[in-house]
């Protein structure tokens, strides 16, 4: 039943931000999308209460939990199971914390997408909603499936330890050139199955040309940013899923931190190449957790509220340098690039 109300509570967020706050096709301005940004946060708060009493004294059957008995016949060491509400609350925070951190890349692909299609500002909002509404289902059903492979297959723990590990050592070293959608697979398949309309029909993502259905640019990058939170997804849940492997823990971490997702883009669409130490942030979050999670069967079952905080802590702390390294050491530009002038027509 907590199952079913969770998820009628954000379709109830969803059509009110949508019915009531954005039935106007118009960009938001920063404010708005600051105070949004804002709303969602105490919404968190909020639930991270909930999760607290709720855990403390298993509501709806949260946080009591079945043995699960995997292949080889033995139970998996869970180290990661909330024992108490204290452990629960945490555990959640943690994750939105984390979903929200690395989310931030993720804000830059999309700016980039709508950038490349040229989608108006004013129906921008359009692409995210219906963005994440898909990756509401996307994200359910992969944490679902990633949960039962640990339950079921304990070596899936190293598996997911090794990917974090690799994505952070990518991360690392990722260079800063520019994407050429054009290539993506995706594209060539949606084109294959639909008539591009070459210009944008208002809000919508089809029109009709001559009778026949066809789609709009703005269809064209709904369907890269659906692509492309699939890809973070499968870094950021092995993540999620190292701090807690508790399934509801796990998705409503990602759900709120999907849900403000659309107001944190437009709050720091212009602001994120400010924040280029950032990067070093989340490759040390992932490499910290990439590593808890190899070395999970030699941790202290005892200790899980003590490895609970440190984990917090280390996560807290490693945000606020990489916030703090790029507020106060601002990136350095080429004085003479930024001076020459552009010799492209526009």
């Amino acid at each position: 039943m907590v199952w079913a109300v969770f998820v009628l509570l954000v379709l109830v967020i969803l059509a009110f931000d949508l019915g009531i706050l954005s039935r106007e096709s118009k960009a938001l301005t920063a404010r708005e999308a600051l105070i949004r940004t804002g709303a969602y946060f105490v919404l968190a708060l909020m639930f991270t209460v909930f999760v607290y009493f709720a855990y403390e004294n298993k509501w709806f059957g949260l946080g009591v939990y079945e043995e699960v008995k995997v292949e080889a016949g033995h139970g998996p060491k869970m180290t990661a199971l909330p024992a108490n509400g204290l452990e629960a609350a945490a555990q959640f925070f943690m994750g939105y914390i984390l979903e929200q951190s690395l989310s931030i890349d993720n804000i830059f692909v999309i700016a980039l997408i709508l950038a490349y299609f040229q989608v108006p500002a004013a129906f921008q909002h359009r692409v995210l909603l219906w963005g994440i509404l898909g990756a509401l289902v996307m994200r359910g059903v992969m944490i679902y499936l990633g949960i039962e492979l640990i339950h079921r297959f304990a070596f899936t723990m190293y598996i997911f330890g090794a990917l974090l590990l690799f994505t952070a050592f990518k991360m690392l070293f990722a260079g800063e050139g520019e994407v050429d959608f054009e290539k993506n697979r995706m594209i060539r398949l949606t084109r294959r199955i639909f008539n591009l309309h070459p210009s944008f029909v208002q809000d919508h993502f089809f029109t009709r040309v001559d009778g026949k259905l066809a789609m709009t640019p703005m269809f064209l990058a709904l369907v890269i940013v659906e692509t492309t939170d699939l890809v973070f997804a499968i870094d950021s849940i092995p993540a999620v899923i190292g701090l807690t492997q508790d399934p509801f823990l796990v998705f409503t971490s990602n759900v709120f931190a999907i849900l403000g997702l659309r107001s944190l883009y437009f709050a720091l669409a212009d602001l994120l190449g400010r924040f280029h130490y950032l990067k070093y942030s989340l490759v040390a979050i992932l490499a910290f957790v990439g590593i808890k999670m190899l070395v999970h069967d030699f941790l202290p079952h005892e200790q899980t509220s003590l490895i609970t905080l440190i984990s917090l802590a280390f996560i807290a702390v490693a945000l606020g340098v990489g916030i703090g390294a790029s507020l106060m050491l601002p990136e350095k530009h080429d004085p003479e690039s930024a001076t020459e002038p552009d010799s492209q027509p526009s």
